[in-house]
């Protein structure tokens, strides 16, 4: 057991930071996308133009598509993605071109279902005070929708923690490869069980921290 838990130390740090880079990447490209299938889906922003219409109706079809996709085949598509990217297909910073793919679709759409479900007289009220539309974003929309975002931000970083132990199939490194490398290949029960473990212990470290940090905004207001 010592020597499974000596393995663990490399995989934990690979996995913590494939998670926390492509949870930043997801959160700065899903972050932008989702307010824009916000502003393009409201009539408040985009009016009733039929172009606005058009590219939501283009975009949610694109998202949709790339949502539908398994995992494990998403990565062996974007391989020569991630070689031209991070020149090579293997490793930690490979996986993680994958591993923001998959993540900035799925944060779009919690993104604009948090900012819609923003009271509409909250809007109409700033818009009465001239307020223009990116400080409605920006200063009114996203304070309010904040709880739900924290909500499905940390949904997104479980998702990715699953994704991240996926990875290990194609060498990506992290506790999904130390389990299938040296727990099922080696015939190590022990070294798969420490890898299992750690996987569930950090799921519940960020599920108990995004929750409480949600409900601390809410007790703020």
């Amino acid at each position: 057991m010592t020597d499974a838990l000596n393995l663990l130390i490399q995989p934990l740090g690979q996995t913590l930071l494939m998670i926390l880079v492509s949870t930043l990447i997801a959160t700065i490209f899903g972050g932008a996308l989702g307010i824009l299938l916000f502003a393009l889906s409201n009539d408040r922003f985009a009016g009733k133009h039929k172009g606005a219409r058009f590219a939501k109706h283009v975009a949610d079809r694109a998202i949709n598509v790339l949502r539908s996709f398994p995992y494990i085949i998403l990565m062996v598509l974007v391989l020569p993605l991630s070689r031209l990217i991070v020149g090579t297909s293997l490793g930690t910073r490979a996986a993680i071109v994958p591993l923001s793919i998959a993540a900035i679709p799925f944060l779009a759409r919690i993104v604009e279902s948090s900012l819609s479900e923003v009271d509409a007289g909250v809007i109409d009220a700033a818009i009465s005070c001239a307020a223009s539309k990116r400080r409605i974003v920006f200063a009114i929309l996203i304070p309010e929708a904040l709880p739900s975002l924290v909500s499905g931000l940390t949904l997104t970083m479980i998702s990715l923690l699953g994704y991240s132990a996926m990875a290990g199939v194609i060498g990506g490194g992290g506790l999904g490869d130390l389990a299938i490398r040296y727990g099922y290949q080696r015939f190590r029960g022990d070294v798969m069980a420490v890898a299992v473990i750690t996987i569930i212990i950090l799921v519940e470290l960020i599920q108990f921290a995004g929750t409480a940090l949600a409900n601390r905004i809410r007790a703020t207001r």
